[in-house]
């Protein structure tokens, strides 16, 4: 590369507000693909005479490609440019859910799911890019004020619209509407992106890290495919020394990344990045919060729909005021709620929201099989508020500090870890609430052991939140969504910027 800057003079105001809502609607497909599939588990199961295993493999190895690409995805758009790579991974994912939504077989299903997961993992990382490198940031608190809502919207959302979907039964299709609906939305954003969204790259030349991509891959499958599978397989020792084999990878992955970088200045992971406290504080609660959200929204779905035997659209619509509930918090966080309080937010949501989960707890174990959609509103409601007070200005508080130049690879970084710890929850599901449940039950047995399996597994989301807020403790007080970049040049600037060291840039 020859020509590391922006391509293009700088976006009008219209033009780069058109692409903010571009870039949004893929996340916003991208959210909503993910917990759809949650709510017609059920009707696949049935319909296509899938297995738990299966099942899994549909959910989870979505997020385990997701979270094996991401990074090279972010370090992909920061070296042939965000916008090409948004393009490429929007097209994909919409040519794999049309995949998906014709699928023959489970086994296709499953493959089609890893194909959408990998094409997500080149799209996603270049939102947060986009608007990194596009918006100044004095304006970046507003923007992730409206992302934070897309999020708390389109991760709760998906439920209910999967439902509606699955119950119309539309063309007689069953579950793959829920699949098919992405290809309307897919390429009318491809066509739009291609002419509003301005393209930018890191200022300086970069290399694919090609061992580290093998590396990540490797640990990755290495921890999160006997996760998955085990309970299935009758947890063989092979899985046990292949988790203990991911995090020896992990190691040399980071002793080769440093490495790489004194050498040729272009490693895969920017491990400099970790020096900036808020990142790496940032990252952790990431991670953990993942676990929790992964282990929450499955069985959560499975409760519902199995053991209480409720509808899918019941079920979904049983989720509104939790959808209602996150976006509304999500928006008052960033705009009002963090510049005056800080970090309390963030800790006060991790409180909120478990206790939110323990108020689930207590209601399921009172009122058992005869459960209503109103009685679950109430704490549906405070949990829905703890995530939002979280979501929308974590995400600003990991990236405030991190330089334009590594926007990409940090994007990459913090959707990685989320979707690991997702597929981590995901995995995690087989001991915390399929451990719960007997293979051979009896029809009036499933009710009970979906009941007191769901209550299990709510115990380990309960104590999972009480983790992230002393995780949050390490984020800094203030974070400086408002200072980064004062008197910095404009977003897409036409000559090279100057090299940035690494360290946080001093507030003011």
């Amino acid at each position: 590369m020859t020509t590391p800057t922006a391509l293009s003079a700088p976006p009008s105001d219209r033009t780069r507000w058109l692409a903010l809502a571009i870039v949004m609607t893929a996340a916003f497909m991208d959210l909503v693909d993910v917990t759809i599939v949650n709510i017609a588990i059920p009707s696949i199961q049935r319909n296509e005479h899938a297995s738990v295993g299966q099942i899994q493999w549909i959910t989870a190895g979505y997020a385990l490609a997701f979270a094996a690409g991401l990074i090279i995805g972010g370090r992909l758009g920061d070296i042939h440019g965000r916008k090409r790579l948004f393009l490429v991974g929007i097209g994909g994912f919409t040519l794999a859910s049309a995949l998906c939504g014709f699928a023959a077989n489970p086994e296709m299903l499953v493959a089609s799911r890893l194909l959408q997961g990998g094409m997500a993992a080149l799209m996603v990382p270049q939102v947060l890019s986009i608007v990194h490198a596009t918006f100044p940031a004095h304006e970046r608190g507003k923007v992730f004020g409206l992302f934070g809502a897309i999020v708390g919207l389109g991760a709760v959302s998906g439920p209910l619209l999967g439902a509606l979907l699955t119950e119309w039964n539309l063309f007689g299709l069953e579950w793959r509407p829920i699949f098919l609906i992405n290809l309307p939305v897919g390429v009318l954003a491809w066509l739009l992106g291609r002419r509003f969204i301005t393209e930018s790259r890191a200022p300086k030349a970069l290399k694919l890290d090609l061992v580290g991509v093998a590396l990540v891959t490797l640990g990755l499958l290495m921890l999160l495919y006997p996760l998955t599978r085990g309970r299935e397989l009758g947890w063989p020792l092979w899985g046990y020394v292949s988790m203990a084999g991911a995090f020896v990878v992990f190691a040399g992955l980071v002793a080769y990344e440093r490495r790489k970088a004194a050498r040729d200045g272009s490693p895969l992971v920017e491990l400099s990045l970790f020096r900036v406290k808020s990142f790496a504080a940032g990252i952790a609660v990431q991670t953990v919060f993942g676990v929790a959200l992964g282990i929450f929204f499955l069985v959560w779905t499975l409760y519902m729909q199995i053991g209480l035997g409720w509808s899918a659209l019941r079920a979904g619509l049983t989720g509104v005021p939790f959808s209602l509930a996150v976006s509304t918090a999500a928006g008052l966080s960033v705009q009002q709620l963090v510049p005056r309080f800080g970090r309390k937010v963030l800790q006060t949501g991790a409180l909120v929201m478990g206790a939110g989960v323990l108020l689930y707890l207590w209601e399921a174990d009172r009122y058992g099989l005869a459960i209503t959609s109103w009685q679950m509103a109430l704490p549906l409601v405070v949990m829905g508020l703890g995530m939002g007070l979280i979501v929308a200005p974590l995400t600003d508080a990991v990236l405030s500090e991190v330089p334009r130049e590594h926007a990409g690879s940090a994007s990459g970084l913090i959707n990685t870890v989320q979707q690991m710890g997702n597929a981590l929850g995901l995995g995690l599901v087989s001991v915390v609430f399929y451990g719960q449940i007997g293979d051979r039950l009896a029809l009036a047995e499933i009710g009970p052991a979906f009941v007191h399996a769901f209550q299990h597994a709510l115990w380990y989301v309960a104590g999972i939140m009480g983790v992230i807020f002393l995780l949050m403790c390490a984020l800094p007080k203030r974070p400086a969504q408002h200072v980064e970049g004062a008197g910095e040049e404009t977003p897409a600037e036409a000559t090279p910027a100057p090299e940035r060291e690494l360290e946080p840039q001093p507030a003011g």
